[in-house]
């Protein structure tokens, strides 16, 4: 995959996780707190998740200590979806610095932590958002069956979503 396909991708995951947030700021605290019998986690939880694994991914592909990526978000530090949107926002400028350093050849190079798994990087990057996919996806059920459906969050919604802010 391309540079500019990487960076489609995470501005496709932002775009949706910034979606999720918003509409999860209308929720009562209790709802926003609430666990799932539905999915393995509870809305906060749910979203936290996605964020800690965005964040120990990036931490982790960047060669940083593996006390910094292996570290876990506490969803108890995030009284409500504003402070989660803050930490998001920090977190994707981090993000978008060090995917703005990769060229082709960081791309497509081989990486590995010395464990099995020996894959171009893009590989890790499209498994970054994969995964943040399927977090949206059980929190946008948590959010339609408390009434509060996020509509569409698609790549192509947030084309034409994107197309139609230009």
């Amino acid at each position: 995959m391309d540079r500019d396909g990487v960076i489609a991708l995470f501005d496709y995951n932002y775009w949706a996780d910034r979606h999720l947030l918003d509409v999860a700021a209308k929720l009562t605290p209790a709802a926003w707190r609430a666990n799932s019998d539905v999915t393995t986690r509870g809305l906060r939880a749910t979203l936290v998740h996605a964020l800690d694994v965005e964040r120990s991914w990036r931490l982790r592909l960047q060669k940083r200590p593996k006390a910094e990526w292996d570290a876990e978000l506490d969803p108890g530090s995030y009284d409500d979806p504003t402070t989660l949107a803050d930490e998001w926002r920090r977190d994707e400028a981090e993000m978008r610095a060090w995917l703005s350093t990769l060229d082709q050849v960081a791309l497509d190079a081989e990486w590995n932590d010395g464990g099995r798994d020996r894959f171009p990087l893009w590989f890790f990057l499209v498994h970054v958002i994969t995964h943040s996919q399927q977090q949206r996806s059980d929190a946008a059920i948590l959010l339609t069956r408390i009434g509060h459906s996020p509509g569409d969050i698609d790549f192509l919604n947030y084309v034409d979503s994107a197309s139609t802010a230009r």
